[in-house]
């Protein structure tokens, strides 16, 4: 195994994971503001899994996020 080869595929993997995931939630802020799910000075509670599963790992990260 390189161990530089996988780092560098790590870290575009999680760039991926964190363009794609920004952008999903800021639509998701949007859509819930312009449809009056969401009044704007909520705390949305998040969680994603992370899976691999030639490896059988299964990690689920949760967190908060603001909006006022």
């Amino acid at each position: 195994m390189n161990d530089e080869i996988l780092n560098q595929g790590i870290r575009k993997y999680l760039k991926n994971v964190g363009i794609t995931s920004h952008e999903s939630i800021t639509a998701a802020v949007s859509a819930g503001l312009a449809d009056g799910s969401l009044k704007g000075d909520e705390t949305l509670t998040l969680r994603m899994t992370l899976q691999i599963t030639e490896l059988g790992l299964e990690k689920t990260i949760e967190g908060v996020i603001p909006l006022e």
